[in-house]
């Protein structure tokens, strides 16, 4: 991800949840994490379609966030870059961890198809349009990383 990439990743990240980060968010996480798109090249530039971020200290990687653009969702992106995601961590990395939505389906038979397992839920976490929803905290061991090649 580059910064000219951040409008196309805050357009996609609005379309996809009801409380987006802002533009700055996606900035300072630029600066600190790592940060990668996944773009469809047109004749004069590059269409961002789904973006992902990940966060290291230490011998653990948090997902900070993830999504694909809905005109694009279905097709595999997501599990493509979660792949790439995982394959390239460093070698100190002996898990991985994250936080889903309950309501969102898709997204954990994602990561149970990857080998997370469900550690915990936060209640009523994320905001919705009418109230709260509990975020399922889920990791994946570095183990089940390795054996994904």
């Amino acid at each position: 991800m580059r910064s000219d990439d951040i409008e196309q990743v805050a357009a996609i990240e609005g379309a996809v949840t009801s409380a987006p980060w802002t533009n700055r968010q996606f900035q300072q996480s630029l600066e600190q994490h790592q940060c990668v798109v996944i773009c469809q090249r047109n004749a004069d530039d590059n269409v961002v379609l789904g973006y992902m971020i990940l966060a290291s200290v230490f011998d653990q990687t948090e997902l900070l966030n993830i999504a694909i653009d809905p005109q694009h969702q279905g097709h595999g992106l997501g599990s493509q870059m979660l792949n790439s995601g995982l394959q390239s961590l460093a070698d100190r990395i002996e898990s991985v961890l994250l936080e889903v939505r309950v309501s969102n389906y898709a997204a954990i038979r994602l990561y149970l198809n990857y080998g997370f397992i469900e550690v915990g839920r936060r209640r009523d976490y994320y905001k919705t349009t009418f109230g709260r929803e509990d975020a399922i905290l889920m990791t994946l061991q570095r183990t089940a990383v390795k054996t994904r090649n």
